[in-house]
């Protein structure tokens, strides 16, 4: 039985943890070849690139800062140098400086829009000039696809998280425009948009049974999510089964977006 990504090449930033580990594990296991980026320790790349060639794909760590133009345009050619191609960009690096407005430094706003915004802009770019000059190869239905990690927070205001809503409100908007311009060279662009995801960054919250009860009342289907949840829909969304679907985004959320405060108050 064949793989939906076999023959496929992926670059996954932030591939090392959390949902971008998933999502190169489950890219891999759909027979994807996988570069891993990572951004100040190269071993859990390591460690996941040589658990993932042991089931017969290949993949290797790349490292670099996504918000750096240098780094972003290195990680696609290092990918294309190893792989012979890039057909994948599942651009997911992000980070989170959380402060009250009032509170918020220049420095914070800028550190979270330069690598959740500009640094999936960036990335997105370098991928995209390669994903052009391969163009439509022979059994291919798209010259690339390009995943961007949104969230739900790209409609739901978060206060205490101007800089991070912002940037992923941007991301909205940049999914939307990057798809209208690259169509017409069979470029995808889609988002995948997580709400409350099982990571390390929030175990204070899933990890404390009375603070998982009250998040549970912010989603209608009941529960919190992992990471495998969003894993799968980014895979399919990255093959040809999705090869119709650009300038949207898909909301992995457990109706989160639904608006759960008015539920019973219709």
């Amino acid at each position: 039985m064949s793989k939906r990504l076999e023959g496929r090449t992926a670059l996954v930033t932030g591939g090392d943890s959390g949902i971008g580990a998933a999502i190169t594990r489950e890219l891999a296991s759909q027979g994807a070849d996988v570069a891993i980026n990572w951004h100040s320790d190269n071993g859990p790349a390591q460690e996941l690139g040589e658990e993932i060639s042991r089931g017969g794909v290949r993949a290797f760590g790349v490292g670099g800062d996504v918000s750096k133009e240098e780094d972003a345009t290195r990680m696609v050619e290092e990918t294309v140098a190893r792989f012979g191609r890039i057909d994948i960009l599942i651009s997911n690096a992000g980070i989170q400086i959380d402060a009250p407005a009032l509170e918020m430094t220049a420095d914070e706003w800028r550190k979270v829009l330069d690598v959740n915004l500009t640094g999936q802009f960036l990335v997105a770019r370098a991928a995209a000039r390669h994903f052009i000059e391969q163009g439509v190869g022979e059994g291919r239905r798209s010259a690339g696809v390009i995943v961007c990690m949104s969230s739900v927070h790209d409609v739901v205001p978060w206060a205490g998280h101007a800089n991070y809503a912002a940037a992923k409100g941007g991301v909205d908007m940049m999914i939307k425009t990057l798809a209208q311009e690259l169509a017409k060279h069979r470029i995808r662009v889609v988002g995948i948009a997580p709400g409350a995801i099982k990571t390390d960054i929030n175990k204070e919250v899933w990890g404390d049974e009375e603070k998982a009860d009250e998040l549970r009342e912010l989603i209608p289907y009941g529960r919190i999510g992992e990471v495998d949840d969003v894993a799968g829909p980014v895979s399919w969304l990255c093959s040809d089964e999705a090869d119709y679907v650009t300038g949207t985004t898909l909301y992995v959320d457990g109706g989160m977006t639904l608006y759960p405060g008015f539920i019973g108050n219709g």
